[in-house]
């Protein structure tokens, strides 16, 4: 890559759209194998570099802190982090727990922390949403605007957007890790403060803007938030935004991949 993947000389039009590349990802000990390598063919054969950026990892490692090597007998099996967790919080774990240049324990009692503690709470207040909002026929389509609603919104709005900022800035500089940091900050204030702090809110049996304000500011932090997990995590993004988003608007696009990830929590989907 970018060579052997758009098989130079080959397709030349489509390697031109794609050289340089934006960025190449390796292990450390390809610094002065395949990284290097990449430059000089690119020096010789087209006068420029191979590539803008580098994720320069360590290695993964089991629970005690051994190099993975197949006839040590120490390989974890991905697959059976998949079957017994899932794929996206294996995804979480990688990209947004451990820095690049550290080594990357791995086992499912590990991944499985990550589905314990982040994704479970946003599950959570996932779910509180969606069963509230059904009993009450929630119209997202009709929402007090920002000036309508109590501080409590206004206030978690304003962490929302601070986030949003936090997480492009980080993932525009391809640092994943500061990201996923502050994504997970949002998800935890959002469930064990705005949410707990308002649950009377979402109970009352009277309808009215106060309830209302309550439904919309959930739906939009939930909503904007999965946008930002979407890149990490996309099994349970594509989920909830089947959900959230096309169940409610069949016109927009048929599924996550097709929309955008991220961006203002004014935008659209």
């Amino acid at each position: 890559m970018p060579y052997a993947q758009w098989h130079y000389p080959e397709q030349p039009q489509q390697f031109r759209q794609h050289f340089p590349a934006d960025f190449i990802c390796e292990a450390i000990d390809q610094t002065r194998g395949w990284f290097y390598t990449l430059h000089a063919i690119a020096t010789m054969v087209s006068d420029s570099v191979a590539y803008r950026n580098v994720v320069c990892l360590s290695h993964i490692v089991d629970e005690r802190r051994q190099e993975n090597v197949e006839v040590a007998g120490n390989i974890v099996n991905p697959f059976d982090v998949f079957d017994a967790v899932g794929a996206d919080p294996l995804r979480w774990h990688f990209a947004a727990r451990v820095a690049p240049d550290m080594q990357k324990r791995v086992s499912v009692d590990i991944v499985s922390s990550v589905a314990s503690s982040f994704i479970n709470t946003y599950w959570n207040t996932y779910a509180f949403f969606v069963m509230y909002a059904r009993l009450d026929r929630f119209d997202v389509r009709q929402q007090p605007s920002h000036a309508e609603r109590p501080e409590a919104d206004r206030w978690i709005i304003s962490v929302l957007e601070e986030t949003i900022v936090t997480a492009t800035e980080a993932l525009d500089h391809y640092d994943t890790l500061q990201a996923g940091r502050a994504i997970e900050n949002f998800v935890d204030l959002l469930s064990n403060w705005y949410v707990r702090g308002n649950r009377r809110r979402f109970w009352k049996a009277e309808s009215g803007v106060d309830k209302q304000a309550a439904y919309a500011t959930l739906y939009e932090c939930l909503e904007t938030a999965n946008r930002m997990m979407a890149p990490f995590m996309p099994f349970l993004s594509e989920a909830v935004y089947q959900n959230l988003v096309r169940r409610i608007n069949t016109d927009e696009p048929l599924s996550r991949a097709h929309g955008h990830v991220a961006g203002s929590s004014a935008a659209t989907s």
